[in-house]
């Protein structure tokens, strides 16, 4: 019951905040657009469970993992004839019969100790098994688990690394109802599982950023009323603020190595590039021009910079040589500016690829602003999305996908593309706009 004397202005604030609970901790969700014309055709078999503890359904994440990545038509668990659980149970005409090209079959055990997965992987044809394995985790982390089995199967079918193991970072804002905004940079799995706030804020967060090693983040908040970049250690939840100058204080950019990061300030007067020697602290200016020079991002031989810059008079992408410099604060060594971007009027926050070949921005056409991608020594260009408002491209560690936040009925959400534009899929959030996001390094 509720006791007597709280006024009806009281409870509503008690059920906002019970709402406000809920909504942050609520995944995003994922809705597949577009896979390729021939999928692979896979069965994942419910992994048999055993043990004193009442495990998650491990085949079910693994089975969502490889359809969502548009390269798998999984058979639904309704087709199957049996569930087999070992090698000696499995019956390759039943999966021939169901058109199956390979079978997934596994077993879970479940104490107090730790959870066991085994798993084989056989080619239904050629009636052989491909891969097999065992994973374990004391922490009882069964999705983490799942993500790993997901992993190793899509490597030894496509040959490209597995992303499902990775997380992303994200931006959820909500609108209340006095027209302010309570936004949180939120961390999850690759598959949108798992949602933790790691920040909230009544003022924006912007520019989230991994660290190569995946143990710290950086972002840019505006909590003391003007941006500010700080780092944060993912395991302690220690955060430092890494700059307070007056201006502009934006988009970190770790260095390849993790010593250093790329940033924009506007201290001295217009937006520059720099770069800080994390361990001293001390700044070394990079560009020096009478434009805007912004959303740094770094080769990944961390000889170089590429960075958006208005200096031709339209936003385009340029390169930047820069040698590691003394510990002594001042300018950079860097190289003569280069050029990267020529078709179109409007180029803006690439990002590299990790082999350094091509990379991924925002292109703006007749239609809107998209995601392409462009090779750097052709200069040949491919779009790859095509709503009228995409922006913040980033990069999965095996090169395969990109997320980037769009607009979807309405409301900010994410959604990923493939690098050849053939697999698409969307995440939004049931509860909030969603932007900014980030995917991790391998972890």
């Amino acid at each position: 019951m509720i006791k007597a004397g709280i006024t009806c202005v009281q409870i509503s604030g008690i059920f906002l905040l019970l709402m406000l609970a809920v909504m942050a901790r609520a995944d995003l969700t994922i809705e597949v657009t577009r896979g390729v014309d021939n999928p692979t055709k896979i069965a994942v078999v419910p992994f048999r469970r055993s043990g004193s503890l009442a495990l998650e359904d491990m085949a079910a994440i693994v089975t969502a993992d490889l359809n969502r990545s548009g390269q798998f038509d999984v058979l639904s668990r309704d087709a199957m004839y049996s569930s087999p659980s070992h090698a000696n149970q499995v019956h390759y005409r039943d999966w021939r019969a169901l058109g199956v090209e390979y079978l997934l079959i596994g077993s879970s055990d479940g104490t107090e100790q730790s959870t066991h997965l085994q798993f084989e992987l056989f080619d239904v044809y050629r009636q052989k098994s491909l891969l097999k394995g065992t994973y374990a985790d004391r922490s009882h982390a069964e999705r983490a688990i799942a993500h790993k089995v997901s992993d190793a199967v899509y490597k030894k079918l496509t040959g490209i690394e597995g992303a499902f193991s990775t997380r992303m970072l994200y931006v959820s804002v909500v609108r209340l109802a006095n027209k302010q905004q309570t936004h949180r940079l939120m961390i999850a799995d690759a598959d949108g599982a798992r949602a933790r706030e790691v920040l909230k804020s009544s003022e924006p967060i912007l520019s989230p950023a991994w660290s190569p090693d995946g143990k710290q983040i950086a972002y840019v908040s505006f909590e003391t009323t003007r941006p500010a970049i700080y780092s944060q250690v993912l395991a302690t939840g220690v955060r430092e603020q890494l700059t307070n100058y007056r201006g502009l204080n934006s988009a970190p950019a770790w260095s390849p190595d993790g010593k250093r990061m790329a940033m924009v300030l506007s201290k001295d007067g217009n937006p520059e590039i720099y770069i800080m020697e994390l361990a001293s602290r001390q700044l070394h200016r990079v560009t020096h021009h009478s434009a805007i020079d912004t959303e740094p991002s770094w080769m990944p031989d961390g000889k170089s910079l590429v960075f958006t810059s208005d200096r031709g008079g339209k936003p385009q992408i340029y390169q930047v040589a820069v040698a590691r410099a003394s510990s002594a604060p001042g300018d950079a060594a860097a190289g003569p500016v280069k050029r990267l971007t020529f078709k179109g009027n409007y180029n803006a926050r690439a990002s590299l690829l990790a082999d350094g070949k091509s990379m991924v921005m925002i292109h703006r056409d007749q239609t809107g602003y998209h995601i392409a991608w462009q090779e750097l020594k052709t200069g040949r260009l491919i779009i790859l999305t095509h709503s009228s408002l995409d922006e913040s491209p980033s990069i999965a560690p095996n090169g395969s996908m990109l997320l980037y936040a769009t607009k979807y009925k309405g409301r900010g959400t994410l959604a990923a593309v493939s690098l050849d534009g053939g697999i698409k899929f969307r995440l939004p959030s049931p509860s909030s706009d969603v932007r900014e996001p980030a995917w991790s390094p391998a972890m």
